[in-house]
């Protein structure tokens, strides 16, 4: 018989929020494969959980090399539990490759659930729960941050987005840039540890409270796009048009439409190139 891979969810900050099954199967396992053994051996000893098996390093850096090992484990019957830092195993952590190979060798996959930043988030942000998004972390050159977000803008669902404290304030303003200044978000702060704090506001708003500097394990919850807003080019070109005939600059009238409607300056500038040069 093969063995069992389970993915088990670690508190994400408060470690009263481990399950009694999680303790269990830690302390079942032939092999614990952890993100940073360090941080395991903090949370077991906190914990009071003994680990029998061997214990693994399995992190971003050796994922690819490790998982043919952990398979083998697996084929040879042992049970291989997977835990990250934080958080369920394989979302914007290790595990996705090994829980693929598992699949194709036909070995068995479930999971201890537990806690979840991102659905945590998503639920005290006060944003649409009914249809959302994850984006895990935005792109860390600003040129591809912001083409990214010009991608999204048209999003209908809610979004969802880690990003690092060094990297938020610019990480908001390219929203406020690329969604409308106005769009409603969310920056969830250190959930359910001691300094837990859910900030909300519009993109700009946060942008501007996040200049100073914010420290801690960050998720940005932002709502999607309204439909009702959503021109086509025709329509983006007669709003400029309309500005340009206020007296509004036209450079200044298409900046002022992709915020207005929150769409990519660039969509706003291929509309107006459109109407003016129909058929090219």
């Amino acid at each position: 018989m093969t063995g069992r891979l389970v993915l088990a969810g670690t508190p994400i900050g408060d470690l009263g929020d481990a399950s009694a099954r999680l303790a269990r199967v830690l302390g079942e396992a032939d092999v614990v494969a952890a993100e940073d053994t360090r941080r395991l051996r903090r949370l077991t000893t906190e914990l009071g959980i003994v680990v029998h098996g061997r214990v693994l390093s399995f992190f971003e850096g050796n994922e690819r090399e490790r998982t043919p090992e952990l398979v083998a484990a697996l084929l040879e019957g042992q049970t291989v539990v997977v835990v990250t830092d934080a958080g369920m195993p394989s979302v914007s952590d290790p595990g996705y490759r090994l829980v693929a190979a598992a699949i194709e060798a036909e070995i068995h996959v479930t999971a201890v659930p537990g806690p979840s930043a991102v659905l945590t988030a998503l639920a005290l942000s006060g944003l649409p729960v009914d249809r959302f998004t994850f984006e895990g972390f935005l792109p860390r050159k600003p040129g591809e941050r912001t083409k990214r977000l010009q991608e999204l803008a048209k999003e209908p669902r809610t979004m969802v987005f880690f990003e690092a404290p060094h990297r938020l304030a610019a990480s908001l303003e390219n929203m406020a840039e690329a969604f409308g200044a106005d769009r409603r978000t969310a920056v969830c702060r250190e959930l359910t540890k001691t300094y837990e704090e859910v900030k909300r506001g519009t993109a700009a708003e946060l942008a501007e409270w996040a200049i100073d500097g914010v420290r801690g394990e960050i998720t940005v919850v932002v709502a999607g796009a309204d439909q009702t807003k959503i021109l086509g080019p025709d329509e983006l070109a007669a709003e400029v048009a309309a500005d340009e005939e206020a007296g509004t600059p036209r450079k200044e009238a298409i900046s002022d439409v992709a915020k207005r409607f929150g769409v990519p300056k660039r969509t706003v500038y291929d509309a107006v190139l459109a109407a003016r040069h129909p058929g090219k």
